[in-house]
């Protein structure tokens, strides 16, 4: 921890924030620090000295329009509170932009470990990284079993038509990106838009669901899904496709891309696939579509940070590399979409 302000955060304008909204909630200095491994919003842990939490706001310089949305991640997780879904207590929301520099919330610290590398799963024994990894398929279920009405999300976001929205909307995210000739990433969101399959009865969705945005206790339980600046009402399978690329993916060396994919008892994506459906009794027979589309996304983000590495606006290491695994991501989406 650091008394002076991580870049993004101005701790003497955050702790006046706190003491006018929240009095009480910070008794002595507050120092902080950049926590490591996400790849957009900018997350902060923050502490007192005695009590400490998290504080998130969205990237320095580039935002994309209708991404980083404060006030939809706080919304969420204050919903999904009193469900079974572990999720952190929401315990403040900002959205003027003149305390800090951009609108911010905090939230509880959970204790738990992020694991972001196969080298920290080989740490717990194979059958402990089994049983983690096959956590997921289970969260998720839990999560798509959530009744948005009952949780106060039934206008969360427009489940008719909302494939085709979300491939309109990432490809308007990669023309806003956009800096650099891109081979194949038009045909995959074209190949994308000509097999659209019929959408799932809408749930709420997480929209960026992997191992590295959970936090796992030492007992081997997820103690908390964190990262929800995606989350909406939609197709719950664009989460399980999501998390099949992940699985899927292997190491790039120096990217800061989370891959967990070789450690020693990592379930295989099939075997994920074939949980959620147990679980959740839904058809998972286009999960290939799923994945393609889940490849374009990450393709489309990467290329966004990628595009602010270019412009000096990112912060941590690693995303002088980021830019080679669009290629890369591309090449597999179209290889799974003709695989099918």
């Amino acid at each position: 921890m650091t008394q002076g302000n991580p870049p993004g955060l101005d701790l003497s304008r955050l702790r006046a924030h706190l003491d006018r909204e929240r009095p009480g909630m910070a008794g002595g200095p507050l120092s902080a620090e950049l926590i490591e491994g996400g790849r957009s919003n900018l997350t902060y842990r923050v502490t007192d000295g005695s009590s400490s939490w998290v504080v998130r706001r969205p990237p320095l310089g580039h935002v994309l329009a209708t991404a980083h949305d404060m006030a939809r991640e706080y919304r969420v997780i204050r919903a999904l509170g009193p469900t079974d879904v572990p999720v952190p207590r929401a315990d403040l929301l900002c959205e003027d932009p003149e305390v800090i520099g951009a609108p911010f919330y905090v939230m509880e610290l959970v204790e738990g470990t992020p694991y972001r590398s196969a080298e920290q799963l080989v740490a717990l024994g194979p059958q402990r990284t089994r049983e983690v990894v096959l956590g997921l398929p289970d969260t998720l279920v839990a999560l798509h079993a959530v009744d948005p009405q009952a949780v106060g999300l039934g206008d969360f976001g427009r489940p008719e038509g909302f494939l085709e929205r979300q491939l309109r909307r990432w490809g308007k995210q990669l023309d806003a990106s956009r800096s650099r000739d891109l081979p194949g990433v038009d045909e995959l969101h074209a190949a994308l838009g000509q097999q659209l399959p019929d959408s799932l009865a809408a749930t709420v969705v997480h929209g960026d669901f992997r191992l590295d945005n959970v936090l796992v206790t030492g007992d081997d339980r997820i103690s908390a899904v964190l990262d929800w600046e995606m989350s909406t009402l939609g197709d719950p399978l664009t989460d399980v496709g999501l998390l099949v690329m992940y699985s899927e993916q292997r190491r790039v060396a120096g990217a800061p891309i989370s891959t967990t994919r070789d450690a020693p008892g990592h379930p295989d994506p099939v075997e994920l696939v074939e949980r959620y459906a147990a679980g959740s009794g839904r058809d998972v027979s286009r999960i290939a579509w799923y994945t393609a589309f889940a490849y374009f996304k990450l393709a489309v983000i990467c290329e966004g940070i990628h595009y602010r590495f270019t412009l000096g606006q990112t912060v941590g290491a690693g995303f002088d590399r980021i830019g080679a695994l669009v290629p890369v991501l591309t090449d597999h989406g179209l290889t799974t979409l003709r695989k099918g």
